[in-house]
């Protein structure tokens, strides 16, 4: 019996270091030739640009200018919270959200296409295979409080 328990504890640490460092591994993301990175063919992300209907969501309608729909996407993520800008430019922007029970990191993209009026947004958990939906989640309400505005 103390056996089997030394075995756990040793593959539950191993299990932990493996999310730790995939939770610091911070992907090459940004926007090339008019698109942002492809999202893997795990479950845990979602993007406006996906192929896949299952991880497509909706891009965001432009406000009246580019700096309006920059000042509200930033309002949006501030007013979701647990959100950390990590770069920002006139047409893009970049947050880390982490969860607060594991504190997995969500690597978030927007990105102002300007010559089509509209916002293309991707989200990917680093760490794990499923996020249980919570990337959408967070598309729907980081949406849902930017069309208020």
């Amino acid at each position: 019996m103390k056996i089997a328990f030394s075995v756990i504890g040793v593959l539950v640490v191993l299990f932990f270091a493996r999310v730790i460092i995939q939770g610091n591994q911070v992907p090459e993301l940004g926007v090339k030739d008019g698109k942002l990175a492809e999202i893997s063919s795990k479950p845990n992300n979602v993007s406006s640009q996906a192929d896949d209907p299952a991880k497509k969501v909706a891009a965001l309608p432009f406000k009246d200018s580019q700096e309006s729909t920059m000042a509200a996407l930033k309002s949006a993520v501030a007013s979701y919270g647990g959100g950390k800008i990590q770069a920002e430019s006139d047409d893009y922007l970049y947050v880390v959200f982490t969860t607060s029970l594991m504190r997995y990191r969500d690597d978030v993209e927007f990105w102002l296409d300007t010559e089509n009026q509209q916002v293309h947004y991707r989200s990917s958990s680093r760490a794990g295979y499923s996020d249980m939906g919570l990337n959408r989640k967070r598309y729907d309400k980081i949406a849902e409080l930017y069309q208020a505005i």
